[in-house]
């Protein structure tokens, strides 16, 4: 297998200065002196980066992976959820964001206090930092394991360079810098894609012969409407749970609620949102046919089966270091692809997370001790605690190598938390009868649930199509499963696994269904709840601010309050 050569080390190190540099250049030009410049750029953001940020924050290292082997193996049913982000982008525009914007604080849990008490912002906040954390940790250790795996660079070496140098930006620069970072690194991952794709086209002779090898090795498939909830990918699922999914990250998640709140007013948020869809798109589509540029490069030789590499998540930077070689320099622009794909993440987690530390625990802790916190010493706090949970990054992501299985876990689990908190939003955004008590129990039920069905064992295989070693020196190849022994194989073909009926229902639904289904629950169970504590205790529902509300909610209570008014004064009269 090749190896990175100097030139490729010479980009990889010209990336992480730029980065370092520009974290630099915010610092210098534009010191902070209120945490609204620190957290939010005092407004000042244009549209078109913050729609860049809210589509790199959303793609992770382990998306420009997995979603290129997703591809590969399992073929293009995927691509159907690029429909659901264009279904989904005028319900987060319209219905969600201009309640973030009347708010206007760095803390979307701030929202939640306001709506339904301190113990539902307490809550919510802890589920959302511990499910953050542990996934950056994975966006942080999964790629450097796989590079390693492929290019020769130390797993620990990756892990520790980006996280400090992200760590570093990040703290210095507050979210300026990291918006600004998000933009090139963003045209990096693009560069990194294409470069794969044009390299294909022009070994394979054009597209439409890639298009032609995917199509006679079955992996073009468009056309799955099954409605069975335990097929992995269909129509259904992918629009649906992919609207939902797109939803909960773009309507109440706090990276991108406070990335869209850096903008200067409401219709320049809701624009870059509108922008943000079809960057998010291109990109998805762009590493969906990159899947299939790769199946062009190795359909007779499958280098899983073969034994060349120990993981599907290992097929890309495999591809790049067989095809790009001997171009000095172009692994380097690719590794730096991956990178900027990484940092993108652990800067939105470093600034997200402090922001939410300084306003969830610490000023409301000052607040029930009757004391206030300066200008000056909150921005001075931000910084410490953007430092710390960088390091907190770089540790999980060490302790990420210890837990194996959990892999796939931590990245089940960004899906999980969604469904149940885009819940306990739409309860307070959309339903003014909605109390403390039925939010709470809807959100906490749900997120049990939730977790239940996504990591319940034991789960069934997932079948995975056909492929081939005929184009491979030898028959007798190998692959490997977990950490275990390699297995030896003589046949060449992976026989699809047929759905095995005797496990649990709930642990064969498709983990797209997650995020529906925890919404749904938390939705129903809380308007129970809230109806049922509301007569048992004789309660008369509370007054809501119409502010606190969605606003094709809060415009019709408004009009009938005005018009109760109208009414009583000619009454009065």
């Amino acid at each position: 297998m090749a190896t990175l050569t100097t030139p490729d080390y010479a980009v990889i190190t010209a990336f992480l200065l730029i980065s370092f540099f520009i974290g630099v250049y915010y610092w210098r030009r534009q010191r902070q002196k209120s945490t609204e410049a620190y957290f939010m750029a005092d407004k000042s953001m244009g549209v078109i980066p913050v729609a860049i940020g809210l589509m790199v924050s959303y793609l992770s290292a382990v998306s420009l992976l997995g979603v290129s082997s997703e591809n590969y193996m399992y073929g293009t049913q995927y691509a159907v959820i690029n429909i659901s982000y264009g279904l989904a982008t005028p319900f987060a525009a319209y219905f969600y964001l201009p309640v973030f914007f009347k708010i206007g604080t760095a803390s979307a849990f701030e929202y939640l206090q306001k709506r339904f008490g301190t113990a539902t912002r307490l809550i919510a906040s802890f589920a959302f930092l511990l499910q953050l954390l542990l996934y950056t940790g994975v966006v942080l250790y999964a790629p450097a394991l796989a590079l390693e795996a492929t290019t020769g660079i130390s797993k620990t070496a990756s892990v520790i360079g980006l996280g400090l140098i992200c760590t570093f930006y990040s703290t210095i620069g507050g979210i300026k810098a990291v918006l600004i970072t998000d933009v090139f690194q963003g045209l990096l991952m693009l560069a990194a894609v294409v470069t794969i794709i044009a390299t294909a086209a022009v070994d394979n002779g054009g597209l439409d012969r890639i298009w032609q090898i995917a199509g006679n090795g079955s992996r073009l498939e468009f056309d799955n409407i099954s409605v069975d909830p335990t097929v992995r990918h269909t129509w259904w699922s992918l629009t649906l749970g992919g609207f939902f999914t797109y939803l909960s990250l773009y309507s109440v998640n706090q990276v991108q609620v406070q990335r869209m709140l850096t903008v200067s007013n409401l219709a320049a948020a809701q624009r870059a949102l509108w922008w943000s869809w079809p960057m998010a798109s291109i990109m998805s589509l762009t590493l969906c046919f990159s899947g299939l540029a790769i199946y062009a490069k190795y359909h007779d030789c499958d280098p899983l089966t073969e034994g060349r590499i120990a993981s599907n998540d290992q097929l890309m930077p495999l591809y790049v270091m067989d095809t790009l070689s001997d171009y000095p320099g172009v692994p380097g622009l690719f590794i730096a692809g991956i990178f900027s794909a990484g940092l993108s993440t652990i800067s939105a987690t470093v600034n997200s997370l402090s922001a939410v530390i300084l306003e969830d625990y610490i000023k409301l802790l000052c607040r029930v001790r009757n004391k206030e916190l300066s200008a000056a010493a909150s921005v001075i706090i931000s910084k410490i605690l953007a430092l710390v949970v960088g390091l907190a990054c770089v540790a999980v992501a060490f302790l990420t190598q210890y837990l194996g299985g959990l892999l796939q876990a931590a990245l089940t689990i960004f899906g999980v938390v969604g469904g149940p908190m885009l819940g306990l939003y739409t309860l307070g955004m959309f339903l003014p009868s909605c109390n403390q008590r039925g939010a709470i129990t809807g959100f906490v039920l749900s997120l049990m649930f939730s977790l239940w069905i996504g990591f319940g064992q034991p789960k069934p295989p997932i079948p995975r199509l056909d492929v081939s070693t005929d184009g491979c020196r030898s028959n007798n190849t190998f692959m490997y499963r977990n950490d275990e022994e390699p297995l030896i194989y003589t046949n060449l073909h992976y026989e699809q696994v047929e759905e095995d009926k005797s496990y649990f229902y709930l642990y064969r639904i498709s983990y797209m269904w997650y995020c529906p289904l925890g919404f749904l629950l938390a939705v129903i169970t809380g308007s129970l709840v809230s109806w049922t504590t509301g007569w048992i205790f004789r309660e008369s529902p509370a007054e809501i601010d119409s502010a606190l509300l969605s606003p094709i909610v809060g415009n019709r209570i408004e009009k009938r309050r005005e018009a109760d008014k109208y009414r009583s004064t000619i009454k009065f009269n």
